[in-house]
This record gives C-alpha cells, sequence and structure tokens, in this order.
C-alpha cells in the first residue's frame, strides 16, 4: 500500500470523511492499475468483486443493445465506479470499458465486504456511501436510456 494510495482516498469526497483507520483499511485492499484503451474493467452479468476509483482517463459505462450498438449512459473521467460488489447477487448490473488509457485504483469488494460483515461501523458508513453512489448511476442510466430511445417526434 502506498502514501499516494491512502491520499488518493482520503481526498476523494466518497471517502474524506471516514476514519483514518478506514483509510487506511481502503488502502491496504487496493491496487493502482493501467487498463489501456478498449479494454474492459467489467462485463455485465460477470461476478462482481471489485470497485473502481478513476485516476486519470475516461471510462464508459455502457449497456449492450439487444440489436446495434451498446448505449452509452456514462462518461466518467474520475470518481467511483462500482457498487455491484456489495449488493447480492454480487453481478454487474452494467459494463465498463477504458475509453482511452486510464489509470485506476482497484479495491478488492470481495475483501472489503467480509470487513463489512465483521465490523458493522465500517460496513454502514461504506453502505450510506455508496447507496449515494446506486441512486447517481441509476438515475444517470434512467436519463440516458429515455435520451436515447425516445424516438424523434415521440411525445
Amino acid at each position: 500500500m502506498s502514501e499516494t494510495t491512502k491520499k488518493l482516498i482520503s481526498a476523494h469526497p466518497l471517502f474524506a470523511d471516514l476514519d483514518p483507520q478506514h483509510i487506511h483499511t481502503l488502502a491496504e485492499f487496493s491496487d493502482e492499475r493501467a487498463i489501456p484503451a478498449g479494454q474492459n474493467l467489467f462485463s455485465q452479468n460477470q461476478p462482481a468483486k471489485s470497485f473502481y476509483m478513476i485516476i486519470s482517463g475516461r471510462v464508459v459505462v455502457e449497456t449492450p443493445a439487444i440489436y446495434g450498438p451498446t448505449l452509452t449512459l456514462q462518461e466518467l473521467s474520475s470518481g467511483i465506479l462500482g457498487w455491484s460488489w456489495m449488493i447480492p447477487p454480487y453481478r454487474w448490473h452494467f459494463q465498463a470499458r477504458a475509453e482511452v488509457d486510464s489509470t485506476v485504483v482497484e479495491f478488492d469488494g470481495t475483501k472489503l465486504l467480509e470487513l463489512c460483515e465483521s465490523d458493522p461501523a465500517f460496513g454502514y458508513q461504506l453502505l450510506k456511501r455508496f447507496a449515494a453512489l446506486m441512486g447517481e448511476r441509476l438515475e444517470s442510466a434512467r436519463s440516458s436510456m429515455i435520451d436515447a430511445w425516445n424516438p424523434s417526434g415521440f411525445a
């Protein structure tokens, strides 16, 4: 675990007011990764075992379409990505792909979930933060789908 990673975590608005020991725990179960352009971070319906903090680059959150290209729901150049690691059945609801070469901090959601179970105070703090993130992402997805699937001239 690097001091740089701990600083990145503690500076992020989602984690900024967490207890320093919880910041240390998050950093302990994280690893910085380079993601080349075009590579998926995760795919829809695959097991969700981690989440990501985007450090640089751009990641698109998409949903596959029944026919045609995927639908882009959101483009992120910073922030936290992924909440499916926390909620059963622990499968990704969307997919995420690096649009350009990107750097992320990947967090081991499986180990953090175990800690959440054994330390309810830590788990509650993460759950509150990720619940807000879920709401934002689902609203963004809903809005993107309405925009994309609203036929021209349809009231």
